[in-house]
């Protein structure tokens, strides 16, 4: 690792002082990039983007660990209310120090719709949504998810380890649409495992629709969506295309819910580009 893509951690204060940690590379006053991690993950999935040399030049690459995730604190509660989601990702575009870029992947994607709700686009340069809900509930179009939940949505959020464990390491197969290494896999189902049942349980327990809040997007947008996603259907990301004005699609063809990992070159440029344009406007 270079001296340029070398991350220090940080501990900041979210809702009701939760301890929010952080990891950053780059230069403190280049254009800001915050990354929000899926359910059950952590800062960890964006490791390819942290390490990107080009992206560390131009960018100060901010992720956070959601509450409940990685080196945060895990509180009982507020993972149901926007309004604490908003709060969190407030004090991380106060950390940033400047108007952000925020990439939502996944369930990430609602938290940033979330602060949306709550705060419109306060802080925020332009919008990336990557695999991502922005609804959650029976019959909510913007949070359609795959078959890779298929026999599995009970099973991954039980507090059995004979249960949870087969469950979420099938859920980490289906994520992508070519096998990944062993090691990356046990990886992935590791940190699935070290988030408590009960948050990645209390995580599903919303619904909540944003047509609304969609439709009031103020700034620019860029949807980033695998063709075979299995975790989140394609459907969703052409829901929110469908709400955000001026939203643009860029789909990654034969591609499943990592398109970070899957194509990293790809998405990287993809990032790149729109970041550098909603840093001259």
């Amino acid at each position: 690792m270079s001296e340029a893509t070398r991350s220090t951690q940080h501990q900041l204060r979210g809702a009701e002082g939760v301890r929010i940690a952080v990891r950053a590379v780059g230069d403190p006053q280049a254009p800001p990039i915050v990354f929000v991690h899926g359910w059950a993950s952590s800062s960890r999935a964006w490791s390819a983007q942290l390490t990107d040399l080009e992206l560390a030049a131009r960018h100060r690459l901010i992720a956070v660990d959601l509450r409940g995730h990685g080196a945060s604190d895990v509180p009982v509660s507020g993972y149901d209310r926007a309004a604490t989601w908003a709060d969190d990702i407030a004090a991380v575009l106060a950390y940033a120090g400047r108007r952000a870029v925020l990439v939502g992947w996944s369930y990430g994607g609602l938290v940033l719709t979330d602060y949306l709700r709550e705060r419109r686009s306060a802080g925020v340069a332009g919008l990336v949504l990557v695999g991502a809900l922005t609804e959650l509930g029976r019959d909510r179009p913007g949070g359609a998810v795959g078959g890779a939940w298929d026999g599995i949505m009970r099973e991954s959020v039980s507090d059995d380890p004979d249960e949870a464990v087969p469950a979420l390491t099938t859920l980490a197969k289906r994520m992508t649409t070519t096998p990944r290494p062993g090691p990356d896999l046990q990886r992935h189902v590791g940190e699935m495992l070290s988030v408590p049942p009960s948050v990645r349980k209390a995580l599903f327990r919303r619904d909540v629709g944003s047509a609304e809040v969609l439709a009031g997007v103020d700034v620019p947008t860029l949807i980033l969506h695998g063709t075979e996603d299995a975790v989140v259907a394609p459907s969703s990301a052409e829901y929110s295309a469908g709400k955000i004005p001026g939203a643009v699609v860029r789909w990654f063809s034969s591609v499943g819910h990592l398109p970070f990992t899957e194509r990293r070159e790809e998405f990287d440029a993809a990032l790149l580009e729109f970041a550098g344009s909603t840093a001259t406007n």
